[in-house]
């Protein structure tokens, strides 16, 4: 789509981490720690659901290689993993991305119940 910001991404080598046949990485340009990752196919989708199993393994492929690079880089003590599939998600771009988000030891008062923590009252059970 040309309209589509992610898919205009894919045409920015410069600030891409990682690629493959079927999806790149990026930073997030409002990360919320440092490393704060993308992740988009190259082809344009919705959100997950649409993708298809070789789009999802290409994607979790980058995944995986890109923590063992913040590993060594920033050390985090946790991650989350996430995505938002629709609006009412919290989806602001339409177009597949997973976000990999470093955690670290004190970067929020009581980090339990992680992504439950989308839904506020709901975080501590």
């Amino acid at each position: 789509m040309e309209d589509c910001l992610f898919c205009k991404w894919k045409n920015e080598k410069e600030k891409i981490i990682i690629e493959n046949d079927l999806a790149f990485a990026r930073p997030d340009e409002f990360a919320v720690s440092p490393g704060h990752t993308l992740f988009m196919t190259k082809r344009h989708v919705k959100d997950f659901f649409e993708t298809t199993d070789e789009e999802r393994n290409a994607i979790f492929e980058l995944v995986d290689k890109v923590k063992e690079m913040l590993d060594e880089k920033y050390s985090p003590t946790g991650y989350n993993i996430g995505m938002n599939c629709g609006v009412s998600a919290g989806q602001s771009v339409m177009h597949i991305h997973v976000h990999l988000i470093p955690r670290y030891d004190g970067d929020v008062e009581n980090p339990r119940g992680g992504v439950r923590g989308v839904i506020p009252k709901k975080q501590n059970y």
